[in-house]
């Protein structure tokens, strides 16, 4: 597209969509106009990339996530379809500002944080290396929640993200299908023999798919994400007449997460994931017949990945859909199921791993219950006599009154992935040692990775085109080419001209900072962030009781040579998580306490900005310094934090957790800032039972004064939240050993500080946390799991061209 052809396409789609001249555009029009041209832009190449997999027959992987989080598309699609500098400039040629533009677009709020953003990553890979992949979700009416503080607290609000429609996606009302819940099922003999479920009093909804397509990075791939909604069929608007009634369809895709503290927002949870699992199974075996080939071969055909439990019932769906519709044996139909499914863990905290009340599941999903009971049945009878028995009663699907999802996704797939070396082997050896002896040949690990191409090349344009200027574009698509930095380690003129870009980013964070909370923070401090999800074992405490230490020295000796720092945070936490909203509460007030104290005088400031999203991180990770990764080592699985702020040139402080020990591995010792207990040291502490953190306070005055100040009124307006956090600690023992870890984390922010003094080292680490971030591409995991798990292949969608 020329720049000629681009405004001429602009002009009319404005006159055509709002009745008015370009001139007259404002930045909200001029959105949805420059949307829809770089939907048509794409639209035959998503037509072909279709068409190309269904003349092809071609084995397609259908990657089923509860989350997804794209983030804001137009400057995503546009880079990858090359015209990004184009329409820019053109837009700034026109009188408008291309920033304010791109600020319009909402985030989809489909996700929570790691796991959504995980997906989106692996889907934007999947389309970038021309491999057939989809995604397959839930169309959430208003996300997960729109976070505001007031007075401090955390204030949940509904992030009504569709208020303005969505230019990117598609409304495929032929391809809807039927889910159904409920009624009673039972097994009536046929007169062959055999037994067919009949389903009485079901209630059923309908699905209706919504496709946004995934643009591939300069090819002709545009594969799908296809999220799911739901309404009710116009056969069944006569069972749906009270407004509570409705109220309980529409809830099924209006929130991520519904509060599972209550009944029914456990029923919602669970409805929710049916949904979705239903209508997507559907959706593939609809698709399936069309290349007309036996259904006893979809296996060929079909690869489905199980992204964390969430979507764990594609299991039961999968085999009554061969059960029920194909009139398949149940052994061929186990053998077919097995083979499509795979399963990644995401986890290994126990009470993290979904499980769902027996009577629920029974009631609300009937016929799931019985395939899942039977699952259950054959999985004893076949391992009785092989196993010890309390091997397979640990393992069992069923266990008491509760069904394990978990289980369930390791008993029906063919493989369970860590999603990082260590996460891989604490699976094997602990969480899940007694599957590893089960089956050991499941077993793999894929470390997480990212996509470069929005947190490098699309969210930090002074360092990317820093880097082609240093070492040429190709890294641009082999992320690993990024290590030619390493040439220029001791190149001053390199290293200098990153630290330029650097403080650019730090300029621009600085500036939005002051824009949406008033506080002016100094861009020659260094800039400490954590950013994730808020919960306990990732420790955003361990960092607030380091910047009370600080502040407290700073007090008692005013004079004292302190490195400047500003800590950001960002993070949401769960609605009914009323610890983690406790902690989010003490550092707002603690926050109010440095930032207004003429003491400090600008040496400390403590930033949480407000609703954390991909957006927003697109702000904070090109401007770090620091990235704070202290989850307590062997909870972590991966993270993917770690691997943003690092390939942006961030030095990590980090516990040998989750993909941080693989981090370490890359960049060295000497360009990494790690502390605090091992994995061996966790689990010892576990067996011999004899940590005190009790002891721990009452040995060290600095530890004292730190945690005596959330309860004597030093920090205000805490009363209840220091109580609750200062008892965690102390009276339940410190789940998380903050109190062990806490010396050598201050100690490791002692060095850094110094560090960061020397400014020839600290460019030098930058240099080299970057260079060596491209092995941890998505690029690179993505390929992993085509080739070990899925058995997807690129597709040539330029072999017609050349023929």
């Amino acid at each position: 597209m020329t720049r000629e052809e681009f405004i001429e396409d602009l002009r009319n789609r404005v006159r055509e969509s709002f009745a008015m001249e370009l001139e007259t555009a404002t930045p909200n029009e001029l959105f949805v106009a420059i949307g829809q041209i770089v939907r048509a832009c794409y639209a035959k190449s998503w037509h072909n990339t279709r068409q190309r997999y269904l003349v092809n027959k071609q084995r397609q992987s259908y990657y089923f996530s509860i989350e997804f989080l794209p983030g804001r598309m137009l400057k995503s699609n546009l880079m990858s379809l090359g015209l990004l500098d184009m329409v820019r400039s053109t837009v700034e040629e026109l009188g408008f500002e291309f920033e304010e533009v791109l600020n319009v677009e909402n985030d989809m709020a489909l996700g929570n944080g790691g796991l959504g953003r995980l997906a989106s990553c692996f889907l934007d890979c999947l389309a970038s290396r021309e491999l057939p992949g989809n995604g397959n979700g839930i169309r959430y009416d208003y996300g997960l929640f729109k976070q505001q503080f007031v007075d401090g607290y955390q204030v949940e609000l509904p992030d009504a993200w569709l208020k303005s429609g969505n230019v990117w996606e598609v409304r495929r009302e032929s391809e809807a299908v039927e889910v159904r819940f409920g009624g009673n099922v039972y097994m009536q003999p046929t007169k062959d023999g055999k037994l067919k479920p009949v389903a009485e009093n079901e209630r059923i909804l309908r699905a209706i798919p919504y496709d946004t397509g995934v643009v591939g990075y300069h090819n002709d791939t545009v594969n799908t994400l296809r999220l799911w909604s739901v309404e009710v069929p116009e056969s069944e608007e006569g069972k749906y007449r009270s407004i509570e009634e409705r109220r309980m369809v529409e809830d099924l895709t209006a929130v991520l997460y519904p509060d599972d503290s209550n009944e029914q927002g456990r029923l919602t949870r669970l409805s929710q994931e049916y949904f979705f699992v239903s209508a997507g199974i559907q959706s593939i075996v609809r698709y399936y017949k069309k290349l007309k080939m036996p259904i006893s071969r979809i296996n060929e055909y079909v690869a489905i990945h199980i992204n964390d439990t969430h979507p764990a019932l594609c299991i039961p769906e999968m085999m009554r859909i061969l059960l029920d519709e194909f009139d398949l044996s149940w052994e061929k139909s186990w053998g077919l199921t097995v083979s499509m499914m795979s399963y990644t863990n995401h986890t290994i905290m126990q009470e993290a791993l979904e499980k769902w009340p027996l009577q629920m599941v029974k009631y609300h999903l009937p016929r799931m219950f019985q395939i899942i009971e039977e699952i259950d049945r054959r999985f004893v009878t076949n391992l009785t006599g092989l196993y010890p028995d309390d091997l397979i009663q640990r393992t069992r699907i069923i266990q008491g009154d509760q069904i394990h999802m978990a289980n369930l996704c390791i008993i029906g797939s063919h493989s369970t992935n860590g999603v990082a070396k260590l996460h891989s082997d604490l699976l094997k050896s602990v969480v899940l040692h007694d599957f590893y002896v089960l089956y050991p040949e499941r077993f793999n690990n894929k470390t997480n990775g990212i996509t470069q191409r929005r947190w490098l090349q699309q969210a930090n344009e002074p360092l990317a085109n820093l880097i082609d200027k240093t070492i040429g574009t190709s890294w641009r698509k082999e992320p690993t080419d990024m290590e030619r930095l390493m040439n220029y380690c001791e190149d001053n003129e390199v290293l200098v001209a990153f630290e330029q870009a650097k403080q650019q980013n730090k300029l621009a964070l600085a500036k939005y900072i002051e824009k949406t909370t008033n506080i002016k923070v100094q861009p020659n401090a260094i800039f400490d962030v954590q950013i994730k999800r808020l919960h306990a074992y990732k420790r955003q405490l361990l960092n607030l009781m380091h910047i009370l230490k600080c502040y407290f020295d700073l007090k008692d000796n005013p004079e004292m040579d302190f490195v400047p720092r500003v800590w950001i945070f960002g993070a949401k936490a769960a609605p009914s998580y009323t610890y983690a909203k406790a902690i989010i509460k003490a550092i707002n007030e603690v926050a109010n306490l440095i930032n207004h104290d003429p003491i400090i005088n600008d040496r400390m400031k403590v930033v949480f900005l407000e609703n954390y999203n991909v957006s927003l991180a697109e702000r904070i990770i090109p401007a770090a310094d620091v990235s704070e990764q202290i989850s307590l080592a062997t909870k972590e699985a991966s993270g993917t934090s770690n691997m943003k702020l690092m390939s942006n040139g961030a030095i990590t402080v980090a516990t040998m957790d989750g993909a941080n020990v693989e981090i370490r591995a890359a960049v060295g010792d000497e360009n990494i800032y790690t502390f605090g207990l091992t994995e061996e040291e966790v689990y010892r502490y576990y067996e011999q039972g004899n940590y005190s953190a009790q002891a721990i306070y009452d040995q060290d005055p600095v530890i004292q004064r730190v945690l005596n100040a959330f309860v004597d009124g030093t920090i205000p307006n805490i009363q209840r939240e220091g109580q609750e956090i200062f008892d965690s600690l102390l009276r339940y023992n410190d789940e998380f050993f903050l109190l062990k870890d806490f010396v050598p984390y201050c100690q490791v922010q002692a060095k850094l500080s110094q560090d960061y003094l020397n400014r020839e080292k600290w460019q030098k680490m930058s240099l080299i946390n970057t260079a060596k971030s491209g092995i941890f591409s998505a690029d690179y995991t993505v390929q992993r799991y085509a080739d070990d798990i899925w058995q997807i292949a690129p597709v040539d969608l330029h072999k017609e061209k050349r023929n």
